[in-house]
């Protein structure tokens, strides 16, 4: 397509790190533009994350002019033509035009080139295909600027090709689309994703991991997280059931409560419903020890969290922490569905609001003074005696605690004949 050049309002362009780095590139025989998401975000008025500028300067001549602008440059990936710059905190990846010349996936062999548009088209989506100077204009040289006002999700050229050099772009598609789309997904774009789902099985599990995880947080994720598991997608990927109707009702738990959409609950809504499903995604996708600890609690006896008395979630609450307790506690209420009186559920996940929960007042210096030797005895009471204290509704008067000790070293003397 010929290119259509549009004016962008976008006054980071003109002051800032960005615009020092673009003066810095530009000139002298060389052109620098903000490719990628930074454009497409500005024009549809979303929120900017990193700015990703492509330039016609080989990276030998990017080190050079950095050094010679007093900038840093980390040659992240050089052998790909990318330099990383360092302007007051903020990096900026600059990579040299390319074009490919063998196509295979993430190992594609490239060259680096000075043409605008052959660089474009070695893109996924039209929409991320965009270039924007530093005087603002925009630079379209694959219809991406109709699909951007469509706010639509295509793929560049044939879909099937693009999603054979990497088939990452499957995951890529509902993400974008779940992001910055509207409606229905691309047709074309969709049965190829359908056509090449059997590719996702070659994907590193780490890469997964990284586009789920943003797919679950973005505005969209309730219609492409459907539409995937109608084209045969999720189970590709989680290896498991889908529990659609949980994930709808999580996000929805989220919203009623003015919480930041999280994506770990959210995949748990989606497809844990018990601490096997937990170990499942954590290997599958590769999860952090965080991520993987937070999905088992979530699945561990989460159905026994529904109707619980205040005195119930007390306990539930000391023995789980505040974290844990609200994880299990959003998963519960998303499992009873969309149809579930609200009113109990935000009652009892704002517990930790309204009560603290105390530390356990006794010691082992209460036992030993009871006769009890330490080793692993001592332990075994201590345990006792603070189910007890639990079941006593944590109380703290000195009379209370001396009672529940006295008990529980008579019961524990009695069990073990000591």
């Amino acid at each position: 397509m010929t290119d259509m050049p549009v004016r962008s309002d976008a006054p980071w362009l003109h002051t800032g790190p960005a615009a020092r780095v673009l003066a810095l590139l530009n000139g002298d025989g060389e052109e620098a533009r903000v490719v990628g998401g930074a454009v497409r975000n500005a024009l549809l008025g979303e929120p900017i994350g990193d700015v990703d500028i492509a330039t016609t300067a080989l990276p030998d001549e990017v080190i050079r002019r950095a050094k010679a602008g007093g900038i840093k440059a980390v040659p992240t990936g050089i052998e790909h033509g990318t330099v990383t710059l360092v302007v007051e905190g903020h990096g900026f990846e600059i990579t040299t035009l390319r074009e490919d010349v063998e196509t295979f996936g993430r190992k594609a062999k490239v060259a680096f080139g000075r043409d605008w548009e052959r660089d474009a088209q070695r893109r996924d989506f039209t929409i991320n295909a965009l270039s924007m100077s530093a005087d603002g204009t925009v630079h379209d040289y694959v219809g991406g600027l109709v699909d951007i006002a469509a706010r639509r999700v295509r793929f560049i050229g044939d879909p099937d090709q693009r999603i054979a050099e990497d088939y990452l772009r499957i995951l890529r598609f509902f993400r974008i689309h779940a992001a910055y789309g509207a409606g229905e997904p691309d047709r074309d774009a969709y049965l190829a994703c359908i056509r090449g789902r059997g590719g996702l099985a070659a994907l590193s599990a780490e890469r997964q991991r990284m586009e789920m995880l943003k797919l679950m947080i973005a505005d969209g994720a309730e219609a492409s997280v459907v539409a995937m598991a109608d084209g045969g997608l999720l189970l590709a990927v989680l290896g498991g059931v889908a529990y659609l109707g949980a994930f709808a009702a999580m996000i929805g738990a989220e919203r009623a409560l003015g919480l930041e959409a999280d994506p770990v609950r959210r995949l748990g809504a989606l497809a844990v419903a018990v601490t096997e499903d937990a170990k499942r995604l954590a290997q599958r996708l590769r999860l952090s020890n965080v991520e993987a600890k937070r999905l088992d609690s979530m699945g561990h006896r989460w159905w026994r969290l529904a109707g619980m008395d205040e005195a119930t979630a007390r306990r539930r609450l000391y023995r789980l922490g505040e974290s844990r307790f609200h994880d299990r506690m959003m998963l519960a209420w998303a499992r009873a569905g969309r149809g579930a009186d609200p009113a109990p559920w935000r009652q009892l996940i704002a517990l930790p609001e309204r009560w603290q929960a105390p530390t356990f007042p006794l010691k082992a210096a209460d036992f030993l003074a009871r006769g009890f030797a330490a080793g692993p005895a001592l332990g075994h009471v201590l345990t006792l005696a603070e189910d007890a204290w639990l079941a006593a509704d944590f109380p703290l008067d000195p009379a209370a605690l001396r009672t529940i000790a006295d008990q529980t070293a008579a019961r524990f003397a009695r069990d073990h004949l000591l």
